[in-house]
């Protein structure tokens, strides 16, 4: 089993076990994978082979240069290649990948036929004396991606935020934006404070939903 260690710095490659704000050495974490032939982590092995690479943080000779045996060598380029074969299931391309690709050796290209054969049928397939399942593979690479469009609405969606958050700055004063977003959001507002939205909020908020005002309105800023 994998130490605590090894699965924080995966944390940071994309494989949710831990999270950690370290700064760590990728070509190392990937030759400890390697190494730890846990079969839990040789199957988050594509997720993480791909965060370190589409940076340009992967060097495959600087993962070799941790791996002090020809078993721990041919378990890296099985890796690899099953890796390869993960992404072109998913219909990902890479460059990166590309280049790895070509560079296969032909009993590579054999194996990573066998591994797209396995793929297609879900069938478990041994990778150097480690049986690996389909299905896990399939999990950890789509929950990766799941994770990243989520990190990716979120974002949009802060950033959204706070552009309206902006816009309402320029229009309406801190009290006025209170107004505004309690309006917004069905919530009661005193005498008092229905008053002054009557006579201060509102006409803004009228004259922000004219159709023609906004058209103006964008005319002048592309103009």
């Amino acid at each position: 089993m994998a130490d605590e260690r090894l699965l924080a710095r995966l944390a940071q490659l994309g494989l949710p076990l831990l999270e950690t704000e370290d700064e760590i050495d990728v070509n190392r974490t990937l030759a400890e994978v390697v190494k730890s032939r846990d079969g839990r982590l040789w199957e988050g092995f594509p997720v993480v082979l791909l965060n370190t690479a589409r940076d340009g943080r992967f060097d495959p000779d600087g993962v070799g240069a941790h791996l002090a045996t020809e078993e721990e060598q041919g378990d890296f380029r099985g890796l690899l290649v099953m890796a390869l074969t993960v992404y072109d299931a998913s219909r990902l391309s890479f460059p990166w990948a590309k280049r790895l690709k070509t560079a296969l050796a032909d009993s590579e290209k054999a194996l990573l036929k066998s591994l797209r054969d396995a793929l297609s049928r879900e069938e478990p397939f041994d990778l150097r004396g480690m049986t690996l399942h389909p299905a896990r593979l399939k999990a950890v690479f789509e929950l990766y991606y799941q994770q990243e469009a989520e990190k990716g609405r979120q974002k949009t969606a802060r950033l959204e935020e706070l552009s309206v958050e902006y816009a309402l700055s320029q229009v309406f004063s801190s009290k006025q934006k209170e107004l505004f977003q309690k309006k917004l959001d069905g919530l009661p507002l005193t005498k008092t404070e229905r008053e002054y939205y009557s006579r201060t909020v509102k006409k803004k908020v009228v004259a922000l939903a004219n159709v023609e005002l906004h058209r103006l309105a964008r005319n002048l800023l592309e103009s």
